[in-house]
C-alpha cells in the first residue's frame, strides 16, 4: 500500500497580490522546487529571496517547510527591516535567512533574486584554502566574479551584514561563504538560479577531480579562461531565454504543482 503523505496547503494569494508580484512568486516557488529536484537542500534550511517589483519588500520560504512544499502562495512577504507583512501559514522565517537576503537586496538594489545553498559540494570547497579553481567549463561562468566571506557563525548577528555586504563588493554574482556554502544574485530569478547551478557543478567538479590527486588536476589557460567567460556572458547567449522555459517544463510533467 502506497503511503498517504501529508502536506501543508494554503490559500492562494493570487486575487490580493498584483500581477506582477504573482509572476515574481510562481517564478521563485519553482526555484525551490527544481532545487529539490537537484538535490540542494538542508531540511528546512538554507533559502531563496525575490524582490516584489516595485517596492523594497522580499519574498522569501515559510520557516518549516520542506523545498518541495513551497508554492507560490506560502511563500512570506517581509520588508527589509525583517517586518512580516504577510505570511499565509503564519510559520515566521528563518532569522538567518532574514540576515543573509535583506543585507543583499540592500546592498545591491539591481539584484532581484538571491539563492543560497549548503550542499555537500559547496560546502567542502568553502573549506578549501584555495577555493574555487579554474578547472573547468562550468566553473568558468562563475569564475571571474567569485567573492568570499570569511565564517563568522550562524548568520543571526546583523553586525555581520556590513561585513558580508563589503566582500560581496559592487558587481560580484557569486560569494562562497568560507566553511558555509554557496550565494547567487541574479537580477532574475532564472539568472539567479543559473549563476547557482554552474557554480554547484563547478564545486561538484573540483571535488571529483582532486579525488585523484592534485597532481592529476589540470588548470585552465588564462587564455581559454578568458575565451570562456566572455563566451558565457555574451548578449546574444540563446540559454539566456531557452533554459527557464525548459526547467519549467520539467517541473510540470513531473506533476509539481508550484503555481498553487
Amino acid at each position: 500500500m502506497t503511503a498517504k503523505l501529508k502536506t501543508v496547503k494554503s490559500p492562494s494569494v493570487r486575487e490580493r497580490v498584483s500581477k506582477d508580484e504573482w509572476q515574481v512568486r510562481v517564478d521563485l516557488a519553482a526555484a525551490y522546487q527544481l532545487a529539490a529536484q537537484f538535490r540542494w537542500t538542508d531540511l528546512i534550511y538554507t533559502h531563496f529571496s525575490a524582490r516584489v517589483p516595485g517596492t523594497e519588500d522580499i519574498l522569501i520560504n515559510a520557516y518549516g517547510l520542506m523545498f518541495d512544499e513551497i508554492t507560490a502562495s506560502n511563500l512570506v512577504k517581509i520588508d527589509l527591516d525583517g517586518k512580516i507583512i504577510d505570511d499565509p501559514l503564519d510559520y515566521g522565517i528563518n532569522q538567518a535567512g532574514y540576515v543573509i537576503h535583506s543585507c543583499v537586496h540592500q546592498a545591491r538594489p539591481e539584484i532581484n533574486c538571491v539563492i543560497h545553498t549548503h550542499t555537500r559540494a559547496g560546502v567542502a570547497v568553502s573549506a578549501m584554502k584555495c577555493g574555487l579553481l579554474p578547472i573547468s567549463q562550468h566553473a568558468m561562468r562563475v569564475q571571474a566574479e567569485v567573492t568570499y566571506h570569511d565564517y563568522e557563525g550562524i548568520a543571526l548577528d546583523m553586525d555581520e551584514q556590513t561585513r558580508m555586504a563589503r566582500d560581496l563588493g559592487k558587481a560580484s554574482k557569486a560569494m562562497i561563504l568560507r566553511n558555509h556554502g554557496l550565494l547567487a544574485l541574479g537580477e532574475t530569478v532564472r539568472e539567479a538560479f543559473e549563476v547557482m547551478y554552474y557554480l554547484d557543478c563547478a564545486c561538484q567538479i573540483q571535488i571529483d577531480a582532486m579525488a585523484g590527486g592534485m597532481q592529476n588536476v589540470l588548470p585552465m589557460s588564462d587564455s581559454a579562461a578568458t575565451t570562456a567567460d566572455r563566451q558565457f556572458h555574451r548578449d546574444d547567449r540563446p540559454s539566456n531565454h531557452k533554459d527557464w522555459p525548459a526547467l519549467l517544463r520539467m517541473l510540470e510533467r513531473r506533476g509539481v504543482n508550484y503555481r498553487q
